[in-house]
């Protein structure tokens, strides 16, 4: 399903997405509408589906994990592999910040924190490898990222 957006809705989503803490008084003053005509337009995204939440942007670093890692992982030809028990398995794992299930050469894409490259091994070899039905793996170290903006720009 589409939502109709204008671009004072495309604003305050771009907003939003700089700085999800924005209450509707500066998001008002930053598109010109009065702060109870901004809420009602978060308000009616948030109902339509458009912002389905919002959260705060942790500095991996600050805490101590310095190495992000992408790791492609094809699960085992033998037999059915149930993948709602690798889902969930995998997900129990806290290092792991995202689980993708892909089409490709691999059937998932997980990103990983670990603090060093010897932390990120242990992950490995102690966790993901000995998952339930996990074949070959292939890692990205990533070395650098840019948040690049969304579709809105």
């Amino acid at each position: 399903m589409s939502v109709d957006l204008d671009d004072t809705d495309r604003a305050i989503l771009r907003l939003l997405a700089a700085d999800a803490t924005l209450g509707a008084a500066p998001i008002g003053r930053a598109v010109g509408l009065t702060q109870p005509a901004a809420w009602r337009r978060i308000r009616r995204l948030t109902d339509a589906g458009v912002i389905a939440g919002r959260r705060v942007v942790v500095d991996r670093a600050a805490l101590g994990f310095g190495v992000t890692v992408f790791l492609g992982v094809r699960l085992a030809a033998k037999g059915r592999i149930d993948l709602e028990t690798f889902e969930r398995a995998v997900t129990a794992i806290p290092e792991v910040q995202t689980v993708q299930h892909v089409l490709g050469r691999f059937d998932y894409r997980l990103r990983i924190v670990a603090r060093d490259i010897p932390d990120f091994e242990r992950i490995l070899r102690r966790r993901i490898m000995t998952l339930p039905g996990v074949g070959q793996v292939e890692a990205n170290v990533v070395l650098s990222e840019e948040r690049r903006p969304g579709p809105l720009g």
